[in-house]
């Protein structure tokens, strides 16, 4: 099991930008992936990004891509989601997950068997 607590959230002006972490502790090998997944109130959880914990693939939803980038710090067991351009619909709780290996980046949750508490992420317009 991977242990995963996130932190960085908080309000921002439409434009503006934020950098979540995710520091992961536990049972986490290059093969492991990260995903980061946000939910607003009344919507079901979605998928932003993945990344292969050797930091060699990523993946993004179409709603972030070229605003948003996954990366990871393997020194300090941490992952980051630089978040620019924020827009208010980008307004949600942001969740950081691991999942064992897949051969392709899942652009959802399934498989994911390991989330942390989530951290909110406030956009105003």
């Amino acid at each position: 099991q991977v242990q995963l607590v996130e932190s960085g959230g908080g309000l921002v002006q439409a434009g503006g930008s934020l950098r979540l972490s995710c520091a992961a502790s536990g049972r986490i090998s290059s093969s492991t992936l990260m995903g980061w997944f946000r939910q607003a109130p009344g919507k079901n959880r979605e998928f932003v990004a993945v990344i292969r914990w050797n930091g060699l693939n990523t993946l993004y939803s179409d709603s972030v891509k070229g605003r948003f980038t996954i990366s990871v710090e393997n020194a300090k067991n941490t992952v980051y989601l630089e978040m620019n351009s924020l827009k208010p619909e980008d307004t949600a709780v942001y969740y950081c997950a691991a999942r064992p290996y897949s051969a392709i980046l899942p652009p959802t949750t399934a498989g994911f068997n390991s989330w942390g508490q989530g951290t909110q992420v406030t956009v105003s317009s």
